[in-house]
Formats: structure tokens, sequence, C-alpha cells
């Protein structure tokens, strides 16, 4: 199954939850190009469901908690050692950058689910298990809660599992479980 790029949008009609392209979420009300319509989920091309905000914001959290034990370090071996203090400044300054471009990669192209009407493709998850697959190898999806994680585990034919955590992304639940359940039924009928 041939796989764009993720967050190129604009070239492969790719539709996205969560981020920027939808700030207020799909809403089941009014039906949209990115939002469930009343009759159910949108079906039409590919959609990539990215992390949710608080995920991302505990993740950049991390990497700047890193930065500055970095910085202490870094900061340590210069008042030890008698190098430059230059060398503080130019660390911090490739290290903000790492940060900032390692946080617009995750707000803006990194993806969690791509679904399309061949299959899946999960990224980002440990122990997911299969992570990519075709929904003619998935027999059913199942709500479960593996080591007390929300989760919804896709059953392949083969007996191995992908287990997608719910919890990470920038979408209802309910509204991916739909999605899933919708793509995996289009694909059994024909």
């Amino acid at each position: 199954m041939a796989r764009p790029r993720p967050g190129s949008k604009a070239r492969t009609g790719l539709r996205e939850t969560g981020g920027v392209s939808d700030p207020a979420g799909p809403s089941s009300e009014s039906p949209t190009p990115e939002g469930p319509t009343p009759d159910g989920p949108n079906l039409d091309g590919p959609t990539v469901h990215r992390l949710a905000p608080a995920v991302t914001a505990r993740l950049v959290g991390l990497a700047f908690l890193v930065l500055a034990l970095t910085m202490f370090g870094v900061t340590v071996l210069v008042l030890t050692t008698g190098l430059p203090p230059d060398i503080i400044v130019a660390v911090l300054v490739a290290e903000l950058v790492a940060v900032f471009a390692a946080a617009g990669w995750l707000r803006s192209r990194a993806y969690v689910v791509r679904l399309d009407d061949e299959g899946y493709s999960v990224r980002l998850v440990r122990g997911a298990g299969v992570t990519d697959g075709r929904w003619s190898e998935v027999t059913e999806a199942v709500a479960a809660q593996p080591r007390d994680v929300p989760c919804l585990v896709l059953k392949r034919v083969d007996g191995t599992t992908t287990s997608i955590p719910v919890g990470v992304l920038a979408v209802d639940r309910d509204d991916f479980a739909r999605e899933v359940g919708a793509r995996l039924a289009r694909a059994h009928r024909r």
C-alpha cells in the first residue's frame, strides 16, 4: 500500500484530525470534510489522526527538562575545565532549535494513525503490535484495556493484533471507533 508523506495534505487530499487544521475537533452535528457526517464517519479518502495536544505538550515539556539538565551539565563542565563560556550559548541555541523543531514536527507532521481504503498504519506507539496492515487482514475491531490503557484492538486473521491507544489521539474515541468499524465493514463488503 503506497503511503504519501505525512503532512502533505495539499498534495494527497488527506484529512486531518487535531492540530491546526481542525482546532475545534470534529463535530457530528455539522457535516464537514474533516468530521463525520450525520450518517456516520466520512470515509472519502485517507484520514490522519495526530497526537492529542496534551500528549504533545507532555513530550515538549520532557524535551525542555532534558534541555535544562544538559545546560546544567555543560555549565558545570565549562566552569570546571576553563573552556570558553561561548560554548554554553552555542549548546543552548542548538538545543532550543532542536526542541522547537521537534515540537513543530509533533504538532503538524507526526501522526499516530493513518486510515485509508486499503488499510491502516500506526506510528509513535510502543507495543502496538502489527503497525501496518490491510483491512482484508483484520477480522474485527474491539475495545480493550491492555495494561489498563483504553485501546481499540484490531484482531487479524493470523492471530496477531494491533493496539491503538485512543487516549493519545486528537479525536473523540467513539468517532475513531466508528470510523475504523465503518472502514473495516466497507472493506469486507468488497
